[in-house]
């Protein structure tokens, strides 16, 4: 099925609203995948934000939809926990044939502060210092070897190549493989029967394989008699995680590919849409390429690139009026957070010149906000700054091919043409 069309807004609308608010379930990938799960969460603001969907695909969670709302669940993990013991970061966590991995991510203190250490040098001001003039060559080259005047798939060419090849070089990885990454990470995040895997059989395939290759990986670092600074090793060397069992290794493995690869690929891609959708922005940026770094919030916020993250409820709790029992699923909606017309002025609107551009939610709050997040604008910048330098405009010709998943709010192609070189 083509699913790559405009969005039809006023039906979704009319559709979101006309179903009794006991009902209402944003939690569909088909809402993402079409782009038309705005009008739910505009309503669950509005009419019900701390709001319990009984019946999904899911079993029954608790939606959190207000930009304050998700900052106090996120920051109380002593109450919300993200253990993977309790089903881990994600609504289908827990699932049957879903069981969580192990990762740090999917843990609580101590256990997660005392992991997290170990692999945050990677994305250290100084590594940021060495990493920003390769990432930099790497951009200008897939630019300049862009086709002019012929349509081609950004996200292929431009934002899976970047992303991958930085995360290729954090995890010293084979760089001829480096493809690799991008597939197993789209397989993490894949749900059978949309597009990139057809069974549940499938993906355990596939994981078996990305597992095996990094446990090569493992065994090449641990043994090694110089300890270099990737991420592999910093795991295999630290005395806090080398005697991790193989599936936690797995687990944070996981973590640190889907977290290195989706959310600054569809945040480069996103950034090409808003621009495309938005022409006075555009416009405003070419004027003043100074305005890059507040595009590149600004676009982080409007992207959202993860949709959610989980929780789930260490003790009954009452929570805005709700009663929230022990074990209950409790799901932190940033996308709706970052629409909060409470919080941030004219929130649906693209504004390259926001003031207070980085008021956002997308990586989080508190003990678990994104490791990687200085790393990701790093590179967003970047690449928006050798653009300039080559091509005055990215016209994009159709329709986006958006992702299948309440979780992953991406794209699988977006088509564009570069009309002429500076």
């Amino acid at each position: 099925m083509n699913i790559a069309v405009k969005p039809d807004m006023k039906s979704a609308r009319d559709a979101a609203y006309a179903l009794p608010l006991a009902e209402l379930n944003p939690a569909q990938g088909i809402l993402f995948q079409t782009d038309t799960m705005w009008p739910y969460f505009e309503r669950l603001r509005k009419e019900d934000p701390v709001h319990y969907t009984a019946d999904s695909e899911f079993g029954p969670y608790w939606s959190i939809t207000k930009y304050n709302d998700i900052m106090a669940v996120d920051t109380n993990h002593q109450v919300f926990s993200s253990d993977f013991t309790y089903g881990g970061i994600t609504i289908g966590g827990g699932q049957a044939n879903f069981e969580p991995l192990p990762m740090f991510i999917a843990m609580d203190p101590p256990r997660h502060d005392i992991q997290r250490k170990v692999v945050t040098p990677v994305v250290s001001p100084a590594n940021l210092q060495v990493l920003g003039p390769i990432i930099r060559e790497r951009a200008g080259k897939i630019l300049d070897d862009l086709p002019i005047g012929e349509p081609f798939d950004w996200v292929d060419k431009v934002s899976i190549e970047l992303t991958t090849m930085t995360l290729a070089t954090l995890f010293d990885f084979p760089f001829a493989d480096r493809r690799k990454l991008t597939y197993w990470s789209d397989v993490v995040t894949a749900v059978p029967g949309h597009g990139l895997i057809d069974t549940f059989e499938q993906k355990m395939a596939v994981f078996q394989e990305y597992h095996a290759y990094f446990t090569n990986l493992w065994n090449e670092r641990v043994n090694a008699t110089e300890t270099k600074g990737d991420l592999i090793s910093m795991l295999a060397h630290n005395p806090a995680t080398r005697d991790m069992s193989p599936r936690e290794y797995f687990g944070n493995v996981v973590l640190l590919t889907v977290g290195g690869n989706d959310t600054t690929r569809n945040t480069i891609t996103g950034s090409v849409l808003a621009l495309n959708q938005n022409p006075d922005q555009y416009q405003k940026l070419r004027e003043n390429p100074s305005l890059i770094p507040s595009m590149v919030s600004e676009t982080i916020r409007w992207q959202t690139p993860l949709a959610h993250m989980r929780r789930t409820a260490t003790q009954d709790f009452e929570f805005q009026g709700k009663q929230i029992k022990k074990g209950d699923k409790v799901v932190m909606w940033y996308v709706s957070g970052n629409r909060d017309d409470e919080v941030i002025e004219r929130p649906n609107d693209y504004i390259v010149d926001r003031e207070n551009p980085r008021r956002h939610i997308s990586f989080g709050f508190g003990i678990h906000r994104c490791v990687g997040n200085r790393l990701a604008e790093l590179q967003l910048q970047i690449i928006w700054e050798e653009i300039f330098k080559r091509f005055p405009v990215i016209e994009q010709v159709a329709e986006p091919k958006r992702t299948y998943s309440t979780f992953v709010k991406g794209y699988e192609h977006l088509h564009v043409v570069i009309p002429k070189r500076v």
